[in-house]
């Protein structure tokens, strides 16, 4: 599975801005998913760990970006909003989810619904220069923080049955590399 990361770093879409002089020009996500089976008890269960690595937001004022590179900007701007719009309708508890606003929300629905779990991690920079960019992103982080996703009943594959014996007599890992932008690769 190291081709994955292989392939994944030789894919990866950086550019200098005036920000920034390696700045991720994609989003990135790996999608590591683990299946298993009890032959004993017929039982599945499936489950998905989703690690993304979002290009921050940019003001293309202050990056200076151009051509190709305010292209990609407008893209993950975009892809940020629509994540923002996810977060917005999920905090507000609307009948509504609008997962299907781009790739990334599309792809994140799990992450983002049910019983599933989720942490997020904001960097932020020390400079004074980009503190409008760090509070913004802080008051994003804030806004994350207060969604409850619902509890909902535990997901069971198609004949599976209840048993309360955890082992399994085979495991599949299956992952795939994702990024959005320039580059898509998929498992």
């Amino acid at each position: 599975h190291f081709d994955v990361f292989e392939l994944g770093h030789v894919n990866r879409a950086t550019a200098c801005t005036n920000l920034n002089e390696h700045s991720s020009r994609s989003h990135a996500l790996l999608i590591i998913t683990v299946s298993g089976f009890n032959t004993a008890t017929g039982n599945r269960t499936l489950g998905k760990l989703n690690l993304v690595d979002l290009a921050g937001s940019e003001r293309i004022g202050k990056s200076g970006a151009e051509g190709s590179r305010l292209r990609e900007a407008q893209c993950i701007n975009k892809s940020l909003s629509a994540l923002g719009d996810v977060i917005n309708a999920l905090r507000s508890k609307h009948s509504h989810v609008p997962f299907r606003n781009s790739r990334l929300t599309y792809l994140l629905q799990d992450s983002l619904s049910g019983d599933s779990k989720t942490l997020m991690m904001v960097q932020v920079s020390p400079l004074p220069s980009n503190m409008s960019e760090s509070v913004c992103s802080l008051k994003f982080a804030q806004r994350v923080r207060s969604v409850e996703l619902s509890s909902s009943s535990f997901r069971k594959h198609e004949n599976s049955s209840t048993s309360s014996s955890p082992t399994h007599d085979s495991v599949e890992v299956k992952t795939c590399f994702f990024f959005f932008g320039l580059f898509t690769i998929s498992c």
